[in-house]
Protein backbone atom coordinates (compact mmCIF):
# COMPACT_ATOMS: atom_id res chain seq x y z
CA UNK A 1 0.00 0.00 0.00
CA UNK A 2 1.30 3.41 -0.90
CA UNK A 3 1.00 6.26 1.53
CA UNK A 4 1.15 9.98 0.79
CA UNK A 5 1.44 12.74 3.39
CA UNK A 6 -0.66 15.80 2.53
CA UNK A 7 1.02 19.04 3.62
CA UNK A 8 -0.41 22.52 4.12
CA UNK A 9 0.36 24.59 1.00
CA UNK A 10 2.56 27.59 1.77
CA UNK A 11 -0.06 29.93 0.28
CA UNK A 12 -2.93 28.65 2.44
CA UNK A 13 -4.84 31.66 3.73
CA UNK A 14 -7.05 29.50 5.95
CA UNK A 15 -4.20 27.81 7.81
CA UNK A 16 -1.71 30.71 7.63
CA UNK A 17 1.55 30.25 9.47
CA UNK A 18 -0.09 27.62 11.66
CA UNK A 19 0.51 25.00 9.00
CA UNK A 20 3.88 24.65 10.74
CA UNK A 21 2.09 23.34 13.84
CA UNK A 22 1.80 19.93 12.20
CA UNK A 23 5.59 19.71 11.81
CA UNK A 24 6.16 21.06 15.31
CA UNK A 25 4.01 18.35 16.90
CA UNK A 26 4.98 15.59 14.47
CA UNK A 27 1.83 14.74 12.56
CA UNK A 28 0.32 15.28 9.12
CA UNK A 29 -2.78 17.33 8.31
CA UNK A 30 -3.92 14.36 6.23
CA UNK A 31 -2.63 11.07 4.85
CA UNK A 32 -3.74 9.39 1.64
CA UNK A 33 -3.62 5.58 1.85
CA UNK A 34 -5.57 2.68 0.38
CA UNK A 35 -7.95 4.90 -1.60
CA UNK A 36 -8.87 6.89 1.51
CA UNK A 37 -7.92 10.29 2.92
CA UNK A 38 -7.47 10.37 6.69
CA UNK A 39 -7.83 13.95 7.94
CA UNK A 40 -6.32 14.75 11.34
CA UNK A 41 -8.48 16.39 13.96
CA UNK A 42 -9.29 19.93 12.90
CA UNK A 43 -9.67 22.66 15.48
CA UNK A 44 -10.94 26.23 15.32
CA UNK A 45 -7.61 28.00 14.90
CA UNK A 46 -7.80 30.97 12.59
CA UNK A 47 -4.89 31.88 10.32
CA UNK A 48 -3.76 34.50 12.86
CA UNK A 49 -3.63 31.89 15.63
CA UNK A 50 -6.73 33.08 17.45
CA UNK A 51 -9.71 30.93 18.36
CA UNK A 52 -13.25 32.26 18.87
CA UNK A 53 -15.08 31.52 22.11
CA UNK A 54 -18.41 30.95 20.36
CA UNK A 55 -19.15 27.27 19.66
CA UNK A 56 -20.90 27.99 16.34
CA UNK A 57 -17.89 29.97 15.10
CA UNK A 58 -15.60 27.14 16.17
CA UNK A 59 -17.67 24.55 14.32
CA UNK A 60 -17.74 26.77 11.23
CA UNK A 61 -13.93 27.04 11.20
CA UNK A 62 -13.55 23.29 11.74
CA UNK A 63 -15.70 22.55 8.68
CA UNK A 64 -13.91 25.20 6.60
CA UNK A 65 -10.53 23.67 7.47
CA UNK A 66 -11.78 20.15 6.71
CA UNK A 67 -13.18 21.19 3.34
CA UNK A 68 -9.95 23.06 2.54
CA UNK A 69 -7.95 19.87 3.07
CA UNK A 70 -10.39 17.99 0.83
CA UNK A 71 -9.89 20.68 -1.84
CA UNK A 72 -6.09 20.20 -1.77
CA UNK A 73 -6.59 16.66 -3.10
CA UNK A 74 -9.52 17.44 -5.44
CA UNK A 75 -12.19 15.98 -3.17
CA UNK A 76 -15.42 17.56 -1.88
CA UNK A 77 -17.75 17.15 1.09
CA UNK A 78 -19.56 14.46 -0.91
CA UNK A 79 -16.43 12.30 -0.62
CA UNK A 80 -16.55 12.23 3.18
CA UNK A 81 -17.39 8.74 4.42
CA UNK A 82 -16.99 9.26 8.16
CA UNK A 83 -16.57 12.07 10.67
CA UNK A 84 -15.73 11.93 14.36
CA UNK A 85 -16.51 15.00 16.44
CA UNK A 86 -15.07 15.50 19.91
CA UNK A 87 -17.06 17.88 22.13
CA UNK A 88 -16.19 19.56 25.40
CA UNK A 89 -19.46 19.93 27.32
CA UNK A 90 -21.37 17.84 24.80
CA UNK A 91 -24.83 18.24 26.39
CA UNK A 92 -24.64 22.04 26.13
CA UNK A 93 -22.90 22.29 22.74
CA UNK A 94 -24.39 19.44 20.73
CA UNK A 95 -27.39 21.24 19.22
CA UNK A 96 -25.23 24.19 18.15
CA UNK A 97 -22.81 21.77 16.48
CA UNK A 98 -25.68 20.08 14.63
CA UNK A 99 -27.06 23.43 13.48
CA UNK A 100 -23.76 24.39 11.84
CA UNK A 101 -23.07 20.84 10.57
CA UNK A 102 -26.43 20.83 8.83
CA UNK A 103 -25.45 23.98 6.97
CA UNK A 104 -22.44 22.17 5.49
CA UNK A 105 -23.70 18.59 5.14
CA UNK A 106 -27.09 18.69 3.45
CA UNK A 107 -27.16 15.37 1.59
CA UNK A 108 -25.02 12.32 0.87
CA UNK A 109 -24.29 12.17 4.60
CA UNK A 110 -21.17 10.49 5.99
CA UNK A 111 -21.22 8.18 9.00
CA UNK A 112 -20.80 10.21 12.18
CA UNK A 113 -19.74 9.56 15.75
CA UNK A 114 -19.98 12.32 18.38
CA UNK A 115 -17.96 11.91 21.56
CA UNK A 116 -17.96 13.97 24.73
CA UNK A 117 -14.49 14.67 26.14
CA UNK A 118 -13.17 16.43 29.24
CA UNK A 119 -10.75 18.68 27.35
CA UNK A 120 -9.00 19.28 24.03
CA UNK A 121 -5.49 20.52 23.20
CA UNK A 122 -6.15 24.16 24.13
CA UNK A 123 -8.41 25.38 26.96
CA UNK A 124 -10.49 27.58 24.60
CA UNK A 125 -11.35 24.68 22.25
CA UNK A 126 -14.85 23.23 22.43
CA UNK A 127 -14.80 21.07 19.29
CA UNK A 128 -12.37 18.97 17.27
CA UNK A 129 -13.31 16.91 14.23
CA UNK A 130 -11.41 14.27 12.29
CA UNK A 131 -12.63 12.80 9.04
CA UNK A 132 -12.16 10.08 6.47
CA UNK A 133 -12.89 10.63 2.78
CA UNK A 134 -12.80 8.18 -0.11
CA UNK A 135 -11.23 8.86 -3.48
CA UNK A 136 -13.51 8.16 -6.42
CA UNK A 137 -12.74 5.02 -8.39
Amino acid sequence: MTRQIIQVPTDSTLFGAHGETFEQYGYAPAVKAGGLLFISGQIALKADGSCPDDIKEQVDIVFQRTFEILRWVSLTKDDLVEIYSYHVDLPNNFEQFVEVKNKYLTSNFPAWTALGVAALGLPVLKIEMRSIAAFRE
